[in-house]
């Protein structure tokens, strides 16, 4: 035998001692379920992300009902825009009447414990496809309009705010918009009203099938000149400051699984809340493994969750948040 006074298997020779010894552990209360939704009357599926719908209102808030009951405490809501009411300005974005304040207004009036996070961008509302409003050269080339931007989003913050949203998550990445918006809130007394900040989005390619979810994507050109590049480090930590400094409440990265070096800096070096997004193209890649018999569902998904949890991650906003939940109490 050899002589081995240090045995790190000691810790997992049963299941009663890993159990102890368990260093992370996801809880309910971890999750943020992503929910879409739309104005027609009746829900669809999403052939681009199988399980998952664009809902009805009223589905919606049955869908909420059902998240309250396993526990989840917060849905972030993604609208999809009939494409007559997109244009090049994105006004539809803060119709008080729109799509999302009727969404915030019918789930409050039955779940007013659910907190409800609604994004702050452009895109859905755009004509362009974009998270900004687009100005085309004569040449025919397009610059995104940061300054014209922002002042768009205070008002759809505002909008949100007006409606009963808990928490406002700019996902845009224009300069300066958590400044604006959290001044713009405090100006019309939602002081707390508090805002997710996605300070560190970059433009991945895992973002297709939430595109088709949303039929969000750009008309022309990318979205590289205001997400960031995914092979940058340093310029998160830039961004970290700016969106601390500009007073944001939660800091958020996305996409989760490949930027878990991301997560794991921001932990170490912020205060704050650190939340990440597992996006719609993380989630089709487990569904398609899964689908083909390559997978196992249920333990991939876990084990997914559990390194985003390791990384430092305090909230999980996954399209896996209910179907956990179900698992859990099983």
């Amino acid at each position: 035998m050899l002589n081995l006074p240090n045995r790190p298997r000691r810790n997992r020779q049963s299941l009663a001692l890993r159990n102890l010894i368990e260093e992370n552990k996801l809880h309910v209360h971890d999750f943020i379920a992503p929910l879409f939704v739309h104005a027609k009357q009746v829900s669809e599926n999403i052939e681009a992300m199988p399980g998952c719908s664009r809902l009805s209102i009223s589905d919606l808030v049955k869908e909420c009902g059902e998240l309250v009951q396993l526990g989840i405490q917060g849905v972030i809501l993604f609208p999809a825009i009939a494409e007559e009411l997109k244009t090049s300005c994105a006004a539809e974005c803060y119709n008080q009447d729109g799509l999302i304040p009727q969404a915030i207004e019918a789930i409050k009036a039955k779940y007013p414990q659910l907190l409800i996070v609604t994004d702050i961008a452009l895109d859905p509302y755009n004509s362009d496809g974009h998270d900004g409003i687009v100005n085309t050269d004569k040449n025919g080339n397009i610059t995104i309009l940061n300054d014209a931007t922002v002042t768009t989003l205070c008002q759809q913050a505002l909008c949100h705010a007006k409606a009963g949203a808990d928490i406002v998550a700019p996902s845009d990445m224009m300069d300066g918009r958590i400044g604006e918006i959290r001044a713009a809130l405090d100006s019309q007394d939602y002081q707390d009203i508090a805002i997710m900040a996605y300070s560190a989005k970059y433009a991945s390619a895992y973002y297709g099938p939430f595109r088709g979810a949303l039929e969000s994507a750009p008309k022309a050109g990318d979205k590289k000149t205001y997400q960031m590049n995914p092979a940058n480090t340093s310029e998160a930590f830039r961004e970290l400051a700016l969106d601390q400094a500009e007073n944001a409440d939660i800091l958020m990265v996305k996409p989760a699984g490949s930027y878990l070096d991301i997560i794991y800096q921001y932990r170490k070096q912020s205060n704050l809340p650190i939340a990440a997004y597992q996006v719609s193209g993380e989630y089709l890649m487990i569904e398609a493994g899964a689908a083909a018999g390559w997978l196992d569902k249920d333990k991939l998904i876990e084990e997914s969750l559990l390194s985003i949890k390791r990384a430092g991650a305090h909230i999980i906003v996954s399209y896996y948040a209910k179907y956990w939940a179900q698992n859990l109490q099983k």
